[in-house]
């Protein structure tokens, strides 16, 4: 039984695009070398991937380049030479052209060399000035906006933290002022008791215990006498 013919198009899945690319490139390049050596061939293979990868072939002991130059022999083309230096030359000189311009019009714009700038280019760069003065007092006058509603916030901010402080204050200051008068009333009564009794506490020498009030009554003390009791003998 033999095998299923494969129709030739284009593979869609990539990954399966890539497998069968990397197997039918060896394959060519096997082919290649075979009919090079069998034949004596001169042969130049040069092979560009999907993604831009370049796979090539040369029969030794040629060259590349050599098999390039003997093709463009036979068939009559040549393939233009491409000089980078000339294309970095020309981009060069064209920035220098836009930067010499630049440097011009900036020059304008600050009031230096105006005397070879005709009247309608004076008009025109009168109108571009008043407009960007317009635009940068727009965008101050914007700032200062800002800037303004910020204060009047913080001052809001300001004012009802004051009105909580004087609220507070409102509302305590009568207990302070009950706590106030009760620990002067607590002192008034101290020194009373104090001048009442002015012996109150432990004397500090015998000058203190002479000082003490004769008013006070004394204490007579009586020693108890024991009871007799006759003993019958």
């Amino acid at each position: 039984m033999g095998r299923g013919k494969i129709p030739i198009r284009r593979i869609e899945n990539q990954t399966t695009r890539q497998v069968t690319f990397s197997k039918r490139r060896a394959g060519l390049l096997k082919k290649t070398h075979e009919l090079s050596v069998l034949c004596d061939a001169q042969i130049g293979l040069i092979i560009f991937s999907s993604t831009g990868k370049m796979c090539q072939y040369c029969s030794d002991p040629l060259r590349m380049e050599q098999i390039i130059d003997r093709y463009q022999k036979n068939t009559g083309t040549c393939i233009p030479e491409h000089d980078s230096r000339e294309q970095l030359f020309g981009e060069l000189a064209m920035l220098r052209k836009e930067t010499r311009r630049l440097q011009l019009n900036m020059r304008r714009y600050t009031g230096e060399d105006m005397s070879s700038i005709p009247f309608e280019e004076l008009g025109e760069l009168e109108q571009e000035l008043e407009r960007s003065v317009a635009k940068i007092r727009d965008r101050k006058n914007e700032l200062l906006q800002q800037q303004l509603d910020n204060l009047r916030r913080k001052e809001r901010m300001l004012e009802e933290e004051n009105s909580n402080m004087f609220r507070w204050i409102q509302e305590h200051r009568a207990a302070l002022e009950y706590e106030q008068a009760s620990m002067e009333a607590k002192a008034v009564e101290h020194e009373q008791v104090m001048e009442q009794f002015p012996f109150c506490g432990e004397p500090n020498s015998v000058l203190q215990l002479a000082t003490i009030p004769s008013q006070m009554h004394p204490y007579h003390l009586q020693l108890a006498q024991p009871t007799l009791q006759g003993s019958t003998l």
